[in-house]
């Protein structure tokens, strides 16, 4: 990581470059990666800004991985793997009005769409950038958004709060209020679509309401993925019925002997951890590549030489 920027009280910006001369594949506007905080666990995490050798990663501490994610410094390594994932694909939308709808965190996603769009524009038609936050302390990266919002554009920028501070610059209320200042013609728009699934469902409504084509409406919902690549999609639509059977143990043989290696040297140079304490552990440590306990815990075959 060769950077941290704390965006909100709960949300930071973490710029990652490659440790070495290997570098990822290149990420699309809209794409997310696999981060891992080695010892703790791995999540799916949006892009949001896309450099020639960096990508930008804005994480919300709200579990254990992302806590640990968040707690890092400049300096420390993070696991990359990627890019996964459908991206927005803004080249589809050539030559037509843009507008992006974002709700608090989804505005991260987003943010490579708008700065794509910005760098391209003969590309595209009128580009609108619309925002809701819960509070004018939980918006992201405010101080680019203040400053897009009072300026004419592109892109025409407004931004919303549900419970503003005294001195909130922008509107109040519902993203979906917004709409009626864009500049767009219905039937020549695409929309981008990303936050809280109840305001991507009321957005999406409004947009169809006001002439948008129903597949010009593109929408990023979170959801819960094991193996993140969506390939078949059973484990985001609630009650699994049906289910793809997809080895990460096999998979992840490379990385969980380098991350038992990491661990192993991170305890030992920390204390004298007991044969127990060490063998559970190291234990956790498989488990964050492999969820299945019967086979994470029956793969490992500890022998502990003490000297």
């Amino acid at each position: 990581m060769s950077s941290r920027l704390r965006e909100t009280a709960d949300t930071v910006s973490l710029t990652l470059t490659p440790a070495g001369d290997e570098a990822l594949g290149p990420f699309d506007p809209g794409q997310f990666a696999m981060l891992y905080a080695f010892g703790v666990g791995e999540i799916p995490v949006s892009v949001s800004r896309i450099g020639q050798r960096e990508l930008v990663h804005t994480i919300r501490s709200v579990g254990a991985v992302s806590a640990a994610l968040c707690a890092l410094r400049p300096g420390k390594e993070v696991g990359v793997r990627g890019p996964f994932g459908t991206g927005w694909e803004p080249e589809r939308a050539a030559g037509q009005d843009i507008v992006v709808v974002a709700g608090g965190i989804g505005l991260a996603p987003l943010r490579p769409l708008v700065l794509a769009a910005l760098a391209a524009p003969r590309a595209y038609g009128r580009l609108n950038l619309l925002a809701g936050t819960r509070s004018t302390d939980d918006l992201l990266f405010a101080e680019r958004m203040r400053t897009w919002a009072a300026s004419p554009g592109p892109p025409h920028c407004r931004v919303t709060a549900d419970r503003p501070a005294p001195a909130w610059w922008g509107h109040v209320g519902l993203v979906t209020t917004l709409l009626n200042t864009a500049r767009f013609t219905p039937g020549n728009t695409t929309a981008y679509v990303c936050g809280p699934e109840v305001m991507i469902r009321a957005t999406a409504r409004d947009l169809l309401h006001r002439g948008v084509p129903a597949h010009r409406i593109r929408v990023s919902l979170e959801r819960n993925m094991r193996c993140a690549t969506g390939h078949c999609g059973h484990c985001q639509l609630g009650t699994v019925t049906d289910a793809c059977l997809v080895p990460p143990t096999a998979q992840n043989q490379g990385a969980i002997e380098d991350d038992l290696v990491r661990t192993v040297e991170q305890v030992l140079a920390e204390g004298d951890p007991s044969d127990e304490e060490l063998t559970h552990l190291c234990e956790r440590a498989i488990r964050n590549h492999d969820p299945c306990i019967s086979c994470s815990t029956h793969f490992l075959d500890l022998t502990i030489a003490r000297t």
